[in-house]
């Protein structure tokens, strides 16, 4: 975690007192926080009060002669102090001052964040790692979410690269050990992010989430899930595509001589290649097997595909079922209400001619 506090600002609300802008840079999200000066001064005695132990720096003393809303000069000095501070407890290698909650909640940082080691080492872990169990704090969800939508395109860097290094099976294996490994990052992410979904409404406290930004993180996470899914499949077709022409390389070593014996005439056969039309980026460079395995892999994200579409008109036909019903009782009560205004107006007519016949 770095942190620095580049600036300050004057603010008149409720009066004149200069604020300090904490810039924090995590793992994975950056944002800056406005502090004012007696801020500091309460978050160092709670950090001694709940460490039993004096910081390895202070911050810089209390001026009563003069102010930094009119002393700029001072306000710079206090702003390099302040600055200092932060910075050495967030280096020091004793992490006690670290894991108060003071420290926390002074800076902001997520509740979920363990106290037993450092902040830059349980923030990344809690962003990064599975096994820490479902994600109980919104923010966090993001960050994870992020670290999982690097993870896949660190996948897909890895995949094309193995698609480039054609001949060079060394960078080959390299760059599918590298795609597989942050496929299984992703995997595990996946799983955190759908568990820690399942228990917004219980776990989460006072940053439940509503149900539409639940949804919206829900399709997040299928959408990611499918991607990973077809990077795995298009892995595994590359890898079955590098076996099947290893196999038929070897074999043709082994055989080639005694087939041009056979042969008499000294040519060497061609090797057929596929006729049945225009060759796609993603089928070129595959063999038969790997194009069979791509298109029912093809065959399954359709699938998956129709099934949501037909979800959406299922749910469209019980709303226009519902309509037709609304529409028929709509249709009885206007019925009645045209019965009820030609009763009234007989009456209307009855009373206009006996107020007639009286005139």
């Amino acid at each position: 975690m770095e942190i620095s506090i580049p600036t300050t600002q004057l603010s008149t609300n409720p009066k004149p007192h200069t604020t300090y802008t904490i810039s924090l840079r995590l793992p994975l999200r950056s944002f800056t926080l406005q502090k004012r000066f007696s801020d500091f001064l309460t978050l160092h005695s709670q950090l001694v009060f709940q460490a039993s132990a004096t910081p390895p720096v202070s911050p810089p003393p209390k001026s009563y002669f003069s102010n930094t809303t009119h002393n700029p000069a001072l306000a710079e000095s206090r702003r390099g102090a302040l600055e200092k501070y932060l910075q050495t407890i967030s280096s020091c290698s004793d992490p006690r001052w670290r894991d108060t909650s003071a420290w926390r909640t002074f800076l902001n940082l997520p509740s979920s964040v363990s106290a037993k080691s450092s902040i830059a080492s349980n923030l990344h872990g809690t962003i990064t790692s599975a096994a820490n169990g479902p994600v109980t704090d919104p923010v966090v969800w993001l960050d994870m979410h992020r670290e999982l939508k690097a993870q896949l395109h660190e996948a897909r860097i890895q995949i094309t690269r193995r698609d480039q290094a054609a001949g060079n099976t060394q960078v080959q294996h390299e760059a599918s050990a590298q795609a597989k490994k942050s496929l299984v990052k992703a995997g595990s992410t996946i799983v955190t992010l759908a568990e820690g979904l399942k228990k917004s409404g219980d776990d989460w406290g006072s940053q439940k989430l509503g149900e539409g930004e639940v949804r919206r993180r829900k399709d997040l996470v299928e959408s990611a899930r499918k991607e990973k899914e077809s990077l795995e499949g298009l892995l595994s077709a590359m890898v079955a595509k590098a076996q099947v022409d290893a196999a038929m390389a070897d074999k043709g070593a082994l055989l080639g001589m005694g087939a041009a014996a056979t042969n008499g005439s000294g040519k060497k056969a061609v090797a057929s290649g596929r006729v049945l039309g225009k060759e796609t980026a993603r089928t070129r460079e595959l063999d038969n097997a790997g194009v069979l395995q791509l298109q029912q892999q093809m065959m399954r994200e359709q699938d998956e595909d129709v099934s949501v579409l037909a979800a959406a008109v299922r749910r469209q036909r019980e709303l226009g079922e519902q309509i037709n019903q609304e529409l028929v009782v709509q249709n009885e009560m206007l019925g009645m209400l045209d019965e009820d205004v030609t009763r009234v107006a007989g009456k209307v007519e009855v009373a206009r001619k006996r107020v007639a016949k009286i005139s």
